[in-house]
């Protein structure tokens, strides 16, 4: 009996069996439950993180201003989309006020058109009863109407028949020649009558 308690393994577990004891008498459970209440102050949850509670004035003016300029931004795209809208409007006005402008100027040639067409009947017909008329008649009537009218008469006329009227017309005294003159400077500048307007004889 004496040689196991002299053994040296008996020895070393006595060592560490009084060492557990000690330490087990010596370190009571609630100095780690206090060690622990301590520490939890200090603890952090995955609530508390201090990254997510940091508050950075800078950035907060960052954000506001980027807000801004997106406010400033959407109101000018709706000021630019209400003129773009305004500009189609006015720009259907015009094309219908365009389409307009061409039918009355379309309208207003073709009366023109007719006008002339139905003036220069009337002349023809006119230049014909003159013809017809002898020459003391036509120079008299001759004298009722305008240097224009007697020029488009005698324009349509024959180139005979426009000489004789012209003769007759200077043999009446100065008056009379100095209009048979005038006539005959303006006839030089006016055009022939068209081919498919004959001349009347």
């Amino acid at each position: 009996m004496t040689r196991w308690f002299t053994s040296s393994w008996i020895v070393a577990l006595v060592g560490c069996l009084l060492y557990l004891g000690t330490t087990a008498a010596l370190i009571h459970p609630a100095q780690f439950a206090a060690a622990r209440a301590k520490q939890k102050p200090n603890q952090l949850t995955p609530g508390d993180d201090p990254s997510w509670k940091f508050h950075n004035p800078e950035f907060d003016q960052w954000v506001a201003e980027l807000k801004n300029e997106k406010a400033n931004l959407a109101e000018r795209q709706q000021q630019l989309d209400q003129l773009q809208t305004r500009l189609d409007a006015e720009r259907q006005e015009f094309l219908t006020a365009t389409q307009a402008v061409y039918q009355l100027q379309t309208q207003f040639d073709a009366n023109v058109v007719r006008l002339k067409q139905s003036e220069m009947q009337n002349l023809q017909r006119e230049a014909k009863l003159i013809s017809a008329m002898s020459p003391e008649g036509v120079t008299s009537l001759i004298n009722q109407m305008s240097d224009d009218d007697v020029v488009h008469l005698l324009t349509i006329m024959k180139p005979d028949t426009a000489a004789q009227i012209l003769d007759a017309l200077s043999q009446q005294g100065a008056d009379g020649a100095k209009r048979a003159a005038r006539l005959t400077e303006r006839l030089q500048l006016v055009l022939p009558p068209a081919a498919n307007q004959p001349s009347s004889s």
